[in-house]
């Protein structure tokens, strides 16, 4: 039966690429792929060769998917002149919660110094601290001064500036007695503005400390408009005297501008001395027009008056024992004039 058939029987151990159609086609490389041959062209012969056909666009490459960057992710829109880093953001915001803690803190300090001072009692007094005089000294202190206890917030700076400008006032008297007795060493005739330079010394350093400086800080610490009236008072004529100082007018104690010009005639250095001296009469003279100014600005907006003046210095006087003593007295010796008196 195998004879008269083509396939082969089962039992034949026979390779199917051995035929010879196949083995005839795969060694002749002249023949082309099946995309270019057609098996209805009429044409007699083998098929053309393969041609490999070139490509018509380059082939589009592969993009890659931008990357999304996390809400978190700083970005930079400029160079770091202009854009501030983190690091120096997060530093300026501690600096500025320190400031905000150091601020709080001395408030809080104050208010116990205040607490323990109310502790005290209404009838206790707080001990003096001023002048700071030594323990061996045998005169103590004369007043009690805290401007951070006793002067509310806003107001510390203004009664701060008074009181170093006082003892700027005190130190300048002191240069002028030693421009005067620069001038007398080298001048005789200037006996007198030496003897008047050490009066002025003497009597202004106190008398300025009691009569204006005290007055503004006490004004200050209660609202006083008493104190606020006598402070205007005694200043405006502070003022005036700082004026005359800075003129300089000759056998009046004072190193202003006349006398130190006058006195670069009789000796260079000397003159040099006391104009150094007029200069600084010259801005003790300024200094007090502009701390004038400044206090009469703070007293309009503490609503102090006059009517408000009169009634404390009718209650101060009435609430002193010695004046309360002598009304009493010359109440009871007019009553007892009134019954003895002939009738």
């Amino acid at each position: 039966m195998s004879h008269y058939t083509s396939f082969p029987e089962p039992n034949d151990d026979t390779n199917p690429f051995q035929d010879p159609a196949v083995t005839q086609h795969s060694s002749n490389t002249g023949y082309a792929t099946l995309d270019l041959y057609n098996p209805f062209d009429n044409k007699t012969g083998p098929p053309p060769p393969y041609e490999a056909t070139p490509p018509t666009a380059p082939p589009i490459p592969a993009q890659t998917p931008p990357t999304r960057t996390t809400p978190t992710e700083p970005r930079n829109y400029g160079s770091y002149s202009t854009q501030p880093s983190p690091v120096s953001a997060t530093t300026a915001e501690l600096l500025k919660k320190q400031e905000e803690l150091e601020r709080k803190a001395r408030e809080l300090e104050r208010r116990e110094r205040e607490l323990d001072s109310h502790a005290l009692g209404a009838g206790a007094t707080r001990q003096n601290n001023w002048p700071p005089l030594p323990s061996f000294c045998p005169v103590g202190p004369c007043f009690y001064q805290d401007i951070n206890l006793e002067i509310s917030q806003g107001f510390q700076r203004t009664v701060t500036i008074m009181y170093y400008f006082w003892i700027f006032s005190a130190c300048t008297l002191l240069f002028n007695f030693i421009s005067c007795l620069a001038l007398f060493c080298v001048d005789t005739k200037n006996g007198v503005g030496l003897g008047l330079a050490i009066l002025w010394v003497i009597l202004f350093t106190p008398c300025s400390f009691v009569c204006w400086y005290r007055p503004v800080y006490k004004a200050f610490r209660s609202d006083s408009s008493f104190n606020f009236f006598a402070f205007f008072f005694i200043f405006f004529v502070q003022v005036i005297v700082y004026v005359i100082m800075t003129i300089g007018i000759p056998g009046w104690g004072f190193s202003g501008w006349i006398v130190s010009l006058a006195a670069l005639k009789t000796s260079v250095p000397v003159g040099v001395i006391m104009l150094l001296n007029a200069v600084l009469f010259t801005g003790q003279a300024a200094m007090g027009v502009v701390m004038l100014k400044k206090v009469h600005s703070l007293y309009r907006q503490t609503g102090a008056s006059f009517q408000k003046a009169q009634a404390e210095f009718a209650t101060g006087v009435m609430s002193n024992q010695a004046v309360r003593q002598a009304a009493a007295n010359a109440a009871a010796n007019a009553a007892q004039g009134a019954f003895t008196a002939p009738r």
